[in-house]
This record gives C-alpha cells, structure tokens and sequence, in this order.
C-alpha cells in the first residue's frame, strides 16, 4: 500500500515555501476571525435585536388580543404602531413565506420570531428592500406588520469583511515585497554555485542577512580553493611532463647513436612508451584548464571527429545527427578531446564504432558505442577515475592505455555541469558511453 506523502503537494522552491510558511498562518487567522464574527455578528447580535422587538410586537398582538372587537383593535393600533416606527395593516393577509438562500441573518430572524410567537404564520423578507414583513395570528384575525431592517440585524456588515479582506491583501503584498527582496541573496548564490558546477565563475557578492553573508563567504572561499587546487594540479602535471621530455630526448638520441639490434629496439619501443605516456598527462593537463565557454555547432564539430577517424584508418561510423547550424554554448577544445577519447577507447578494445548526437531540450547527447568486450557494471566507476586500467576485461592484443581517457572525458563533462555514463551498447554488443552536457 502506498504511503501518502505530503511533500509531493508542497512548492518545491525556497520561494513557494517561504510563501507558504507566510501565508498559512495569515489565511488561517482571517478564517478563524471570519468565521468567529459572523457567528456573532450574523446569529447573537441578530438574534438579541430580534429578541427586543419582539417585546414590542408581542405589546401590538396584545392590544389586539385586549380589543373588544375589530375595529377598536384597529384603533388601538395606529398610534401605537407609529410611536413604534412600525406598520401594521389590521386585519391584514398572510404574507408569502420568502427568505434568500444566504440570508444568514433572515434565518436566525425567522427562527427567533418562531420561537417567542406560536402565532407567526410567516415572515416575508424578499419582497421589500430592506424591510422585515410578518404576520401574527389572532384571535380576531391577522397581523400583518412591517418594520425596517436595521432594527433586527446589524446594518452594513460587509464593510468590515471587505476592510478586513482589504488589509489582508496589502499587507501580503508587503509581506511579498519584503519576501522577495530577503530571498534575492540566497538566490543569487544558487546561480553562482550552479554556474561554477558547470565551470563557469560567475560574479557574485555576499548580501542578504548574516546568515546568508556568511553562507556566500564560505561559497567564495570554497571556489577559490577549488580553482587553486585544479592551478596547481595543472602546473604540477604540465612541469613534471615539461620536465621529463628533456632527457627522455637526449636518451632517444643516445639509443639512435648506438649499434642497431634486438635489445636496442626494445629500449627504443620503451621510450616511445615514455614519451606517450608524458603526451596522455599532458592532455590530462590541458583538460583540467578552464578553457572559455563558446557557442558551437555541435553537428559540425562531431562530424569534424569522425572524418579525422576514418582519414586515420579506424572504422568510425556517424550514425545520426541533428541538422547543422544548431549552436550550443561550450568548450569546444575540451569537448573535442574528450569525444576524440572515447572514439579512440572505442576502436582500439573493438572493430568498430558508431558515433550518434542528439539535441535534446535541455542537454546535448554525444553517444559512442563499440562491438568489443565492454566493461563489467561494477567496475564502470573506477574506469572513469584517472590512471585507473581494467586490461584484464578488455582486449589485450589491442595495447595498453594510460587509464585517462575516460577519466579525461568524465572530467570535461564534470566541468561542463553534465555527466559521464557507461552501460551496454544494444546494437554492437560492447560499451556504451555518453557525454551528456547541459545546455
């Protein structure tokens, strides 16, 4: 049985939150009030001012009752009626029952006048504006009486339902601006923090309250450590690389000077070796570098890869792109490097590979598959980590790599704000890899 959650009904911005935590508590009191004063003012006010003039109609139905007859009734009523500002009409017709369906107080009105009067035959309060129009059984016929409204129920009550409906709608408006004006900081901040995921330093002061300031100092500190570290990561790299192809020449140079033979090659293939290896760091160097961010056609760039695959021998298929001229912001060396990585990781463990590209709404796809051995789903993390070789699930006669490229790929994805995947190619049998890239 499913378990009723209510965050999945709750706004999921800090706005739409703060919004609620405001506006709760404020709707919730107007309900109480509202619901509180109409109580009183629509059925104890109402019925208390129905109470009292019912002690002067009951002094009306009284000298009717007390009258010898009707027409001396008739006579005690009139002075009676104006000194009561009433109308009576003796004997008059039984009025029509009428009463609106939101009438609240007509109903508390009715009720009253039943309770203190067996004798009501009806009270009528539709057919004259303002104006409460009953009649009362006696003895020597009805009573029809009429008495204005006010003198039963509380005149003009809506005035303060709107000027409290008036307030509550100012003062939200206040309490928005204000609101809106708090969460701008911390709104600022996330933008700067997304923008520096996805590799871009986007300029950002610390404002709002303390807490907030000091959330933005620690977010400034925290990314000036980060870039120091991904600097001096770079430099160690690139001068330790620097450094090592100086006497790896002169050593070529030696071993080209010496007698030709079977140990001499072997020396010669191992400082080829070297000299790849210093190559793949340096690579890996030049992918932690912050490269500017640029609008680029995607299709072109991809198809650019491909060609330069099959000049070079490999069997390299393109197998879907969008149209050309489609442009999406990003590092174009970087993201050409670590494409070019996953073709060359493609052909070198298998025969062949088929390159695809989408363009999607919000990411852009980059998809390369190969029909070799692939790569066990427990071990796909530790492939992405740098110098990390799983030769042993691979092809062997194929050469060893360095363990970077897929390290270098998942590192330009990282600073693009999207994300290496590996999983299983259904069409060619072996490894599936995508670079997903926001745009």
């Amino acid at each position: 049985m499913a378990r009723f959650s209510i965050k999945r009904y709750l706004p999921r911005s800090l706005y739409g939150r703060a919004a609620l935590i405001l506006l709760v508590p404020v709707v919730t009191i107007q309900l109480v009030f509202s619901v509180s004063f109409i109580q009183r003012l629509y059925e104890d006010v109402t019925r208390q001012m129905t109470e009292n003039i019912s002690v002067e109609l009951r002094v009306l139905q009284g000298l009717v009752e007390s009258a010898d007859d009707v027409a001396a009734a008739s006579a005690a009523l009139t002075p009676m009626a104006q000194a009561l500002e009433m109308q009576v009409v003796f004997p008059g017709d039984v009025v029509e029952e009428r009463r609106r369906v939101w009438d609240l107080s007509g109903r508390v009105i009715r009720e009253t006048l039943a309770e203190r009067f067996d004798g009501l035959a009806a009270v009528d309060l539709v057919s004259r504006d303002k104006t409460v129009h009953a009649t009362l059984e006696t003895t020597k016929g009805p009573l029809e009486i009429s008495f204005p409204r006010r003198r039963v129920s509380a005149s003009n009550p809506h005035q303060l339902l709107v000027l409290m409906l008036f307030t509550t709608i100012l003062m939200t408006i206040i309490a928005y601006l204000f609101l809106r004006n708090q969460l701008k900081p911390i709104r600022r901040l996330a933008r700067a923090a997304e923008a520096f995921g996805k590799g871009r330093n986007e300029r950002y002061y610390p404002g709002g309250a303390v807490e907030v300031r000091s959330a933005g100092n620690a977010f400034l500190n925290m990314r000036a450590r980060i870039e120091r570290q991904i600097e001096q990561r770079t430099l160690m790299l690139s001068g330790v690389s620097h450094d090592l192809r100086t006497p790896l020449t002169r050593l070529k140079l030696g071993l080209s000077m010496q007698p030709e033979n079977t140990e001499m090659q072997d020396m010669i293939g191992d400082v080829d070796e070297m000299e790849r290896l210093i190559d793949s760091f340096l690579e890996f160097a030049r992918a932690e570098a912050q490269e500017e961010l640029e609008k680029v056609d995607p299709t072109t760039l991809v198809e650019e890869l491909v060609h330069n695959a099959r000049r070079a021998g490999k069997s390299v298929e393109l197998t879907g792109a969008p149209p050309a001229g489609q442009l999406v912001k990003l590092r174009p060396m970087s993201v050409s490097r670590a494409t070019e990585n996953l073709i060359n990781n493609s052909v070198r463990y298998g025969k062949r590979a088929e390159v695809s590209l989408e363009l999607l709404e919000k990411s852009l796809r980059i998809t390369v598959e190969d029909d070799g051995p692939g790569i066990p789903e427990a071990q796909r993390d530790q492939a992405m980590k740098a110098f990390s070789r799983l030769d042993a699930s691979r092809n062997q006669n194929a050469g060893s790599g360095v363990g970077l490229g897929l390290a270098i790929a998942a590192d330009v994805a990282r600073s693009h704000g999207g994300t290496l995947r590996l999983g299983d190619s259904e069409g060619l049998g072996g490894l599936k890899a995508e670079l997903v890239l926001p745009r």
